[in-house]
Formats: structure tokens, sequence, C-alpha cells
């Protein structure tokens, strides 16, 4: 059994706690429903504060104006210490109070290093994507690959990673999603928080980003991104506020676009009125890298991050000149030192200081892969082609599936893997990695019987003329996608629809492996047996794949985005500012496009992103979100709803199949007529066993914002309930009666 604190939505953390008990079992309820304030802080809060204001009364001016400044650590001067590694950035310590060196590492998926550019020859464990992390489900293990990284980042001499972005998936041909964790604010925060706490289990400080509405990369340094509050409170917001209350993040990180008119990173009604004022939050706000375009240091920014070179930007020299001519305090410098000061104390950096250790990379792919192996999703699967059985001459296409696989996608990001990335392939922006994780020798090691050969794809024909003497194809099909850059459209690059056409014509036993970023359009779908998508499935993506293919692992992932049938059912059918930016090269240091032109860019949509667009028009998408199938099947049954201010429900899961397998069993409730998850369950099940299980429903997710009182309404009155399979395929189905409740924001 396993007890958790809860911390009601409508209280302050820290105050009337009520508590629950739950089977460790798949997915706890709680876990996946509630806002949970289980605190990731190494320190308790009082013992963080004194030490701060300990620090704060010995340090000097300097030293304090140091602590509000990160630098690039190729212009440090004078030079960064020998022991301290290149990353992201560096932030200097103050050694004669004990006050630690902040050495900043890029990013959620590894500890990266941008195509072997920042430490020559360094290597590290490639995490999935974390949009593959999120299609798992599981905040387990989410937080258990999240810990990897974080372990390794500390063995490196890293203490902060610059990791936790949640910010929506809106735009599905943003080149960041697979960065991010999806189109819902309960999946994405929950699943944020769970990592940020796994980072932060080791000492490592973790940040939440973009704050906010940092949707597409698309002019991401000058769109203007527009929303009205309700819509931003119910959707990124409420992400953003789920993700610090679960993993309690040192530091969030603002975005380069403006929302509603003022940039990230001098936007007071984001950081003081909601981040400060509404949630309380005790930590500090660092800048994204170049964001920042004034010494906004009283709209709630405490620290600009990676200046370029040492002392300008606008919290070295251009601060210094503000508090000479008093548009600026050393109060206001105080007030931003001290959250600094607190979160090091709280995320343990004080207390245990960095120290190189050796890292077990044959376990920590052991964890890669067991992340990979619960977030690839089986999109379709036509007369049970899968797992692969009697097949004798297997054919495997595209995708360089002879010697590894794509680790990741590109920009800061970007993780040179184990062993070294086995193959460079130029791209529009950095280079395409590859690790050495191979599926064409995984199979031919897992199924010693059968005769797996290799086709490049480059010649459709040649391919088809092999598959016509195969049993079974496999067909891996890629696109890659990068950090500073959106795809054009949703087709996959480089003909390869034509390829997987061609082979599926010559041989219907096709198993099309999809290893994107992002959802892509399948004209050809009808044509194969089965897809299978695989995201960036990291270190040991080649062997994941091959024990889904084979069967020696039964697939459990659900789509954590929606796949559209075509992108006219896109809130914006072409992405703001695409016209101006494009794919052109000429790009800035950090790869964005120059000379374009400040533009607006507006998200009709509100606070109905993903499945709750389409459900709202009516449309049918090419796979829902929530979709994923298994090589069992599951059943539910009894399905019970309790009703007043805290509502929930229960029911029964059962695996009707032959196979051991998970389920993820989804709630959802209308509002207002627009349907939203509010909780799931993921439950591990043998052939023919049932669970009873129960998913507690966070008040929030039934209420709207109301502005004008600034908090939560929950209307009193009948709500429609249903759990299903995805989005939209409802199994049960229920109404509830909800009291009128009024929650804090």
């Amino acid at each position: 059994m396993s007890q958790a604190t809860i911390t009601s939505p409508d209280q302050p953390q820290g105050t009337r706690r009520r508590r629950w008990r739950a089977t460790t079992a798949g997915c706890l309820a709680a876990l996946c429903s509630a806002s949970i304030a289980a605190p990731a802080m190494a320190q308790s809060a009082s013992a963080s504060d004194a030490w701060a204001d300990s620090i704060l009364k010995q340090l000097t001016l300097d030293e304090r104006l140091d602590l509000v400044r990160g630098q690039n650590p190729f212009t440090f001067k004078p030079k960064l210490p020998t022991e301290v590694p290149r990353g992201a950035g560096y932030v200097k310590g103050v050694p004669r109070l004990g006050v630690p060196a902040l050495v900043e590492s890029d990013a959620s998926v590894g500890v990266a290093n941008m195509v072997g550019g920042l430490r020559a020859g360094d290597v590290a464990t490639a995490l999935p994507s974390t949009v593959l992390l999120a299609s798992t489900w599981d905040p387990a293990l989410v937080e258990r690959g999240s810990a990897m990284i974080g372990a390794e980042a500390r063995a490196k001499g890293f203490n902060v990673l610059l990791a936790g972005g949640v910010n929506l998936a809106r735009e599905p041909r943003n080149g960041r999603n697979f960065e991010y964790f999806g189109e819902d604010p309960l999946l994405a925060g929950t699943l944020a928080g769970h990592a940020i706490r796994g980072v932060q289990s080791n000492h490592v400080l973790s940040t939440i980003k973009h704050f906010a509405l940092n949707t597409q990369e698309t002019g991401r340094t000058i769109l203007n991104a527009k929303m009205d509050e309700a819509a931003l409170r119910e959707s990124d917001l409420l992400a953003f506020q789920l993700g610090i209350e679960i993993g309690q993040p040192g530091s969030v990180m603002c975005a380069y676009n403006k929302i509603n008119d003022a940039h990230g990173c001098e936007n007071t009604f984001l950081l003081q009125d909601v981040l400060r004022r509404d949630w309380g939050y005790a930590g500090f706000v660092m800048s994204d890298w170049g964001a920042v375009h004034s010494t906004s240091i009283r709209q709630g920014l405490d620290q600009e991050s990676g200046t370029t070179p040492g002392d300008v930007g606008h919290f070295g020299v251009k601060l210094r000149a503000a508090l000479a001519a008093g548009t600026v305090t050393e109060a206001d410098v105080d007030r931003s030192v001290r959250r600094i000061l607190r979160s090091m104390h709280a995320t343990g950096l004080v207390d245990h200081p960095m120290a190189p250790a050796p890292i077990d990379y044959d376990a920590n792919g052991r964890v890669a892969q067991d992340v990979a192996e619960g977030g690839i999703v089986l999109l379709k699967n036509k007369n049970k082609l899968l797992p692969i059985a009697a097949a004798r001459r297997i054919l495997v296409v595209g995708g360089h599936a002879d010697v590894g696989m794509l680790a990741g996608g590109g920009g800061s990001s970007q993780v040179n893997p184990v062993g070294g990335a086995v193959l460079k392939v130029p791209a529009a922006f950095g280079k395409r990695l590859y690790s050495g994780s191979s599926p064409v020798l995984a199979l031919r090691q897992a199924l010693p019987g059968a005769t797996v050969t290799f086709d490049d794809g480059s010649d459709p024909r040649r391919a088809a003329d092999a598959a016509r003497a195969a049993d079974l194809v496999v067909l891996v099909a890629e696109q890659y996608t990068t950090e500073t850059m959106d795809v054009k459209d949703l087709n996959l690059p480089d003909n390869q629809n034509e390829l997987i056409a061609a082979v599926a014509d010559a041989n219907p036993a096709t198993a099309v492996v999809l290893v994107t970023g992002g959802p892509v359009l399948m004209p050809w779908l009808d044509k194969v047996g089965a897809v299978l998508e695989a995201w960036y499935p990291g270190q040991r993506g080649g062997d994941a794949i091959a024990r889904i293919l084979t069967g020696a692992v039964n697939p459990s992932g659900h789509l954590a985005m929606t796949f559209p049938a075509s992108e006219q059912q896109l809130p914006n059918p072409t992405i703001p500012g695409y016209e101006m930016a494009g794919e052109t090269l000429h790009r800035d240091q950090y790869g964005l496009p120059k000379d374009m032109k400040p533009f607006v860019a507006s998200y009709p949509e509100g606070a109905n992103t993903g499945y709750r667009w389409y459900d709202k028009n009516g449309t049918r998408p090419l796979f829902a979100f929530g979709h994923g199938l298994s090589y069992t099947s599951f059943a539910y049954r009894d399905l019970r709803a309790r009703g007043g201010a805290n509502p929930s429900l229960t029911f029964t899961i059962a695996n009707t199949g032959k196979r051991a397998g998970a389920d993820v069993a989804q709630a959802y409730a209308r509002v207002d007529g627009v349907k939203r998850l509010v909780g799931w369950s993921r439950v591990d099940l043998k052939p023919g066993e049932r669970r009873r299980v129960s998913v507690t429903i966070d008040p929030r997710l039934l209420a709207r914002f109301d502005v004008a009182a600034n908090n939560w309404h929950v209307a009193a009155g009948t709500y429609d309930l249903e759990v299903g399979t995805d989005a939209t395929q409802a199994q049960l189905k229920t109404k509830v009666r909800l009291d009128d409740r009024r929650i804090k924001p």
C-alpha cells in the first residue's frame, strides 16, 4: 500500500490536508486526477527561508548582482573554472558563504551535448522524447526516467537541468512538440510535475518552461500570442499550475514570445499576478536565453540567463545603471536574490554539493528502454498482423534501421547518445543523430529462425520488388523535427508517403513504424496492416521497437496528441507567421530566422486545445487523443459516480484477452458541452484479471475561470461523465450532480 498527501485546491499548500490510500499497481488514481502537494524539495520551507535570509545579509552588492545574471560558458571571463563542464549556462557562486555556482544543462531528455559541440566526446543516455513519456500515461515511469537523467546530470557536474517543458501542443506542426507532454492540461501538468520530481530527487534543480503560450517555433521571439484570460487559465496556465504543485520546481523559465502584448520575461500579469499572488510560487524566475528586453526585475524576472558576453544584457551594466538612477532599488535585487538562494537550499544544492561520479550507462539504457516500451503506441493492427508470428522472411525498409535509430529531435535538447552517434545526417538546423540500437539487428537476434533483410528505401520500385518476396514488411518512416523551426506540413518528408504506398501495394502485410516528433498524415493508412507510433524512442529505441513487434512486450502506449485527418481540421490550417519564416537558412546564433517582422498569433480554439476542438466542432480525427491498441483486450464495467463538492468515479477494468497487458482507462466530463479529460487509471492486468479502480476529480477540471471574481467556479448542476479507451470511444456513461463551488485561483 502507498500513502500520499493531497492539498485541497481551495486551500494554500501546507494547510487542511486530506489523506488517501491506494495500491501502487498501475497509475494511482490521485496521481492522475488531483493536484498533489507532494514536495519535491529536499529541505523544509522554513529551513530554506532561514538560510536564504542569513546568506542574503552577508552578500556584497557585487555578489548579489552576479547571482541575478547567468552567463554563456563560452564567453565567461575570466575563463570558466576547469572543473566546471560546459553546458547551457553558468551563474557564479559565492564560495566564502557556501553558495554554490549554478551549472546548467539542457534539457528534458538527457544531458544535452548538441552534435558533441559543447563537450568533445561526452555522451549521455538519450531518454525517449517527452511526447513518448506522455504517451505512457504513467507518472511513476516518467519520474523514474527523469530521475535517471537527473542522476547523470549530477554525475557530470551539473546541478541545474533546464527540463520540465509543459507548453501544450496546440500546434501539431511545432518543431518542438517532441519536448512537451502533449495537448491536455491535466495529462501534461501531472506528468511534467512527476518529471520535475524525478530530476530534483538527485539534488539537481529543475525548471518548468516556457511560461507561457510558447506554442510554436515560427517567430517565437517576436510573435504576440493572444488569448483571453479565462481560456488561458483553463488550458496552458492550468498545466503549469499542476506541474508546479506536483513537482515544485526550483525555477520557472519565462518564454521568448509576447503574451497579450507583454514579453514573457517582463509580463507582470504572468510573473506577479498569476505566479506569485495566485499560486504562491516561492522559487525564482529565470529567462530563456536571449529572451530579456529590459531590466524587468520589478516585473517579476529574477535572473537573466546566458548573457553573451560577460556583463552585457539587461541584468549586467544596464541593471547597475538602473540602480544608480533609482529606477531599480537594492530591495528589488534582494527580493530576487533571496528567491534564488531559497531554491538552491530547498532543492538540496547547498547541502549536497556536486560530486562527479561514474555512470552505469548500461543500467540507464535499460531505464530508457523501459520508458520507450511503455510509450510506443500501436495505432492499427488489422487482422492481428502483429505481433510477428509465423513470418520467416522479414524485410525491413528505411529509417537507417540497419545501423541504428533516430535518437531524438534537434536543438538545445539534443543528446549525444551513449556509444556516440553511429550516423550523423545533415539537417536544416544541426544534424540528425542516430543511436546504435538497430531494429534489424534486434529482430535478427529475437527471431533466429527468420531471415531479416534490409532495403534503405531510396528506390520505391526496388523496395516494392523486395516486399513481394517477404512474408512481412517492417517499414520505418521518419520525420525529423527541431527547435527553431516548425514543419511546413504534416506529410512525411522525402517522398516517404510514396514509398509506403508502393511497398504496401506490393505486400499488404506491411507494418509501418513511425519515428516522428508529432502527428503525421497517413494517406496510405488503408493499404497497410499495422502502424506503430514510436516517436523518438531514445537510446535503445531499436531494441524497444523489436520487442513490441515480436510480442516480447505488449504495447500499452496511448496518444498524448490528436492525429488530424487533414490540416484543414486544425484551428489554424496554416501556422501563424510561417509565410515569413519558412525554412530559411538565414538564422541568428539561436537558429532563428533573421529580419522577421513582429506578428500576432491567435489561437481560435482558446481553452479547447486538441481533442476538445474536435469534440466541439464534431469532426473526426485520424486517430483520437488517448488512442492505443494492445495485443490483448479489456472491458469496463459497473461505473459509479459520487457528486457533491469532491466528485469521483469508480469502475472495474478486466483483461478479457489471453495476454498480460496494461490499459489506460480515461475519464472525461462535459463542461458547457465540451469534453475534458478529468482523470485516468493505468492498470497492469494478467489474463482474466479484473480490478476495481477509482478516479478522484480535481474540481478545477469541471470549472470555468471567473475573471471578474478571480477564482474557479464550479456551477451547480448535472454533468455528463464517461469512461473510455480514448477521447471518442466511451464505454461507460453516467451523470453526476455537483454543488456550486468557488476555488482559489
